[in-house]
């Protein structure tokens, strides 16, 4: 009788449930039409677009309650425990052999193809064609790439639901203001789950600031014109602070003399300082003599369980194009690859399996502890590393610089 029972409240419930599905659907529906209309539109207008481009960008467009990183309505505010985005997962994933030589091989044919055109880009914006050409290949497979969804039901969605509202809202109404200008139609504005759009993979604030008619046809064309996807990618990196003659960056065997607590761009070091303290370049190699005098920063993406690297200023400006580690070394990685380098030396040890969530905690204990791990967001940074190195070094640990579940438990 009780099992009945309780099989009858379960049903019940299931059958509330479902039922309250629609209802939150369309409650959340109508607080979006309210959004765009109520605060995007007025931005929009401010910014010129007319009336007709808003509304055509958003006829048949609702939120895409699917994409990641958002805060729906009663929920908790917290990071996901899964990260779906590849740049910040395992570096061993990341920079494969199998991608890091496929990039490497189709940019070599291309570098040929299109020799004349990156010689021209590299001439005027100072940005050597590997590393161009490394991130087209990173960003959309050399324009193969099939970029499928809605741009103003990604970038809406978001402005209205993301952790990051205000930013989102800013690329939404820069993403009208494209359409406004005459650059692409509304129906040709198609965009990556995060709001990027064309070859490059540009957000429209970038694309409004730094995309480049380089063919000279009068538009700004990431999305089919080479020419402008090539120089839009090398004037980014140029506004972005691109040093015009220097390396990205050494892999290096670097000792233990030398704490993994000392890297990061807020930590510069004359590189021939960093030789006298025992740093080397891999398999014997030696660093640029032009380098020695130069400024450089420890690079440690895997704490001390992964290849490590004598970084340049460079490396950190290939971050302001995406802010991540291994994506930076992977564009580095595969210029050098371009050029005729060898594969790293340095292995990827096997690391704890800890989630996003996991890390997310770790950083909270470690913040309520004095330490400065940057943003508090479930990702290793080089601030959260930083930090790591110095609770183990308190505890009489092991320095790693890298999150691991004994570090947790004694956290």
């Amino acid at each position: 009788m009780i099992d009945r029972l309780c099989r009858l409240l379960l049903v019940l419930l299931l059958l509330a449930i479902t039922a309250a599905a629609p209802a939150r659907a369309a409650s959340l529906d109508a607080g979006f039409r309210t959004f765009l209309e109520a605060d995007i539109w007025p931005a929009a207008r401010a910014e010129g677009v007319p009336r007709g481009v808003f509304d055509a960008a958003f006829t048949g467009v609702s939120a895409d309650t699917k994409l990641p990183d958002l805060v729906l309505p009663g929920g908790k505010d917290t990071v996901a425990e899964i990260n779906f985005q590849s740049e910040f997962k395992s570096g061993a994933d990341y920079l494969s052999e199998r991608a890091v030589a496929g990039n490497a091989a189709t940019a070599r044919k291309l570098r040929s193809r299109y020799g004349d055109l990156l010689s021209r880009i590299e001439q005027r914006y100072g940005v050597p064609a590997p590393i161009i050409l490394a991130i087209w290949g990173r960003e959309s497979a050399f324009g193969a790439a099939k970029i499928p969804m809605n741009a103003f039901e990604v970038l809406g969605t978001k402005a209205f639901l993301s952790r990051r509202k205000a930013m989102f809202r800013e690329e939404l109404v820069a993403a009208l203001k494209i359409v406004a200008d005459g650059h692409l139609k509304v129906s040709e504005m198609k965009s990556s789950w995060a709001g990027a759009l064309g070859q490059p993979q540009f957000m429209p604030t970038k694309f409004l600031k730094y995309a480049v008619d380089f063919d000279g046809d009068g538009r700004r064309d990431i999305w089919n014109s080479v020419p402008d996807t090539l120089a839009s990618i090398a004037n980014y990196l140029k506004a972005a602070g691109w040093q015009a003659g220097r390396d990205w960056g050494f892999e290096a065997e670097i000792p233990a003399a030398v704490s993994c607590r000392g890297e990061g761009p807020d930590k510069a070091y004359r590189i021939g300082d960093l030789v006298d303290a025992g740093v080397s370049r891999v398999a014997g190699r030696t660093f640029p003599k032009d380098e020695l005098s130069a400024t450089g920063h420890l690079l440690f993406p895997a704490g001390r369980l992964g290849p490590s690297f004598v970084a340049t200023p460079n490396f950190y400006v290939i971050k302001e194009y995406n802010n991540s580690d291994l994506y930076a070394l992977f564009v580095g990685h595969v210029a050098d690859r371009i050029q005729g380098a060898g594969p790293l030396v340095g292995a990827w040890r096997k690391t704890d399996r800890l989630t996003r969530g996991d890390v997310f905690r770790m950083q909270e204990k470690l913040v309520a502890n004095g330490r400065d791990v940057g943003a508090v967001d479930g990702l290793a940074g080089f601030k959260t590393r930083r930090s790591i190195g110095e609770a183990e070094a308190r505890l009489g640990l092991p320095e790693t610089c890298w999150p691991s579940r004994a570090l947790v438990a004694r956290l």
